[in-house]
């Protein structure tokens, strides 16, 4: 099994206040390394048969058209592999976990969806059918605004909830997912990081808000969600940074610093380390792509 910590961790750019982003991509090739993130992601791919798919310890070559759920904090990639097209169309949709939150989802008319939430930790394909229904519906979603493409989202998840054929693909053992945090004081200090990510905060901070020494907090922050407390400060500033790259055209020094950076070469060094490329060249990626925050 590969280490999780060998694997690039994308940092989405949705921020706390989106309901899930949207994009739209034709291509000659996948580039993008093998990864995971904290969100959930249907994708849909088209033309691209001969590429290869990996998702967790499952590896297959695709067909020409695919649509896959894949869960949060799931290892997954396509790769060109033996894929001619010229022309690889991709609808990629990313929405977070607590989107739909738990007694919502214990509701009779949601339990398809819970259910097919968790089975989306081992990452599912969907049947041909499946892609020929959904695959129009997902293109016409971008052009919905509002509280309307939040209900013809929820409809999508519903009808794909119900849908026949749905294979199962990566071993369950394999992805051994960090349990989401249930503490209420690491809630605590993770809504204050969100609130205030772009002033400075310091592990003391943190630990007097959760009443607790700072090598205990550290400790026990690390065992509730798998990563360092400045790990996560980082991931939350990067996030808001990576989103305002996308959104505006502030000069980059000044996204670092509205997003708690004081150091723009020390900015640029994570930013490289933590997303394979620098702030100007993620910036330019994305330019290409047709994206849209709900």
């Amino acid at each position: 099994m590969t280490s999780q910590r060998n694997i690039l961790k994308e940092i989405t750019p949705l921020t706390a206040s989106d309901c899930f982003t949207i994009f739209e991509r034709t291509k000659t090739e996948f580039d993008f390394p093998l990864h995971y993130h904290e969100e959930y992601e249907l994708n849909c791919i088209l033309n691209a048969k001969g590429a290869k798919r990996v998702i967790g310890d499952h590896i297959e070559v695709i067909d020409a058209a695919e649509l896959v759920l894949v869960g949060p904090n799931l290892p997954h990639v396509w790769k060109t592999h033996q894929c001619k097209s010229r022309d690889i169309q991709e609808i990629t949709i990313q929405f977070h976990k607590d989107l739909f939150d738990d007694k919502m989802l214990r509701r009779n008319q949601l339990h398809f969806i819970r259910d097919m939430f968790e089975k989306s930790t081992r990452g599912i394909l969907f049947s041909k059918s499946t892609i020929q229904q959904i695959s129009p519906r997902l293109k016409q979603l971008r052009t919905k605004q509002g509280f309307d493409s939040v209900l013809e989202l929820m409809s999508i998840l519903h009808d794909l909830s119900i849908s026949r054929n749905m294979r199962i693909l990566s071993n369950g053992s394999f992805n051994n997912v960090q349990s989401s945090y249930t503490s209420r004081r690491v809630e605590k200090v993770m809504e204050y990081m969100k609130q205030n990510f772009d002033k400075p905060i310091a592990l003391a901070d943190a630990a007097k808000l959760a009443n607790m020494t700072q090598v205990s907090f550290s400790r026990f922050f690390k065992s509730h969600t798998g990563i360092s407390f400045m790990d996560s400060l980082l991931e939350i500033r990067l996030g808001h940074a990576s989103r305002l790259l996308i959104d505006t055209h502030q000069p980059v020094a000044e996204v670092a610093y509205h997003c708690g950076f004081n150091n723009i070469s020390n900015f640029n060094r994570l930013f490289r380390k933590k997303k394979n490329c620098t702030p100007k060249e993620f910036r330019e990626n994305y330019s290409y792509e047709k994206r849209v925050f709900i």
